[in-house]
């Protein structure tokens, strides 16, 4: 009875865990080979910082989330709830995009031109030259047990602007519904939506605040497969940087490829063909 209960106990303190971490490895090291260190660094070249910034304010430019920039090279995804926030006009306060790397980005304007509160997701215009683009995928084909990365700002920037990446496996495709911040931004429509929750990736994977509106992408050849949603996280920023649950969400990037369609088509455009360049 005594080797029965020590060989129990053996398997569940010993075996149990070193196996779990030889998955861990194996899968680790199967995100790790290929092409991916050179996919990291073209699509660190489309990530942008998600912020706002006011002249009278200290620090004059806050991070909120991350986006990535798509179509002809001055449009950008991210989530709606990045953006969603009334701008203070009485002190000036704009919203913008941050480029580049280091303590002193590069700050361009931008603005809403769609919007999607249904799928989280918002399509924003930003002035200056075209940037590389990221091309997205068919996320109908994503399987679970497949994996993949992504790439943001998970705390901000606090030491700079340093887009970070992480990666994790689908664990789940799972209906889910978006919270709304309130219920002023709900209407008929938007309620009669609502009621049929939507699909969405469950990943394996930490997330953070700062990655909302990260793409989610193919290791070998970068194609955007979802958008990295950080409202389905109900704790506070502080009791997720603390006590990080392991789990992220991805919206499907089909309603991403909608959203630019609807705009690009109304330019006369062809919308498919610009979401998927």
């Amino acid at each position: 009875m005594n080797i029965i209960m020590n060989t129990r106990l053996l398997a569940n303190r010993v075996l149990l865990p070193m196996l779990l971490m030889g998955a861990m490895l194996i899968f680790s090291s199967a995100l790790s080979a290929g092409n991916l260190p050179a996919t990291i660094s073209v699509v660190k070249k489309s990530i942008v910082g998600i912020g706002t910034h006011q002249l009278t304010r200290v620090p004059r430019g806050q991070l909120i989330g991350t986006g990535f920039v798509v179509a002809d090279g001055l449009h950008v995804i991210t989530n709606y709830h990045v953006v969603s926030k009334p701008l203070n006009t009485d002190r000036n306060e704009s919203l913008v995009v941050f480029n580049g790397r280091g303590s002193k980005p590069e700050i361009r304007s931008a603005k809403i031109v769609a919007s999607d509160p249904v799928h989280d997701l918002a399509l924003l215009k930003i002035t200056g030259k075209a940037l590389p683009v990221m091309r997205l995928g068919d996320s109908g084909k994503v399987q679970e047990g497949e994996g993949y990365v992504f790439t943001g700002f998970p705390i901000g920037a606090v030491l700079g602007l340093y887009p970070v990446t992480h990666g994790g496996m689908i664990s789940a495709r799972t209906p889910i519904v978006v919270p709304m911040g309130n219920s002023g931004q709900l209407t008929p429509a938007l309620i009669k939506s609502l009621r049929s929750p939507f699909e969405v990736f469950q990943l394996d994977a930490t997330a953070y605040p700062g990655n909302s509106g990260s793409p989610l992408y193919h290791p070998d050849n970068g194609e955007v497969l979802g958008i990295i949603n950080m409202v389905f996280v109900k704790e506070t920023r502080e009791t997720v940087l603390e006590k990080p649950s392991g789990i992220a969400f991805a919206i499907p990037s089909r309603y991403a490829a909608a959203l630019i369609e609807r705009v690009m088509v109304g330019r006369g455009l062809k919308g498919r063909e610009m979401a998927e360049k």
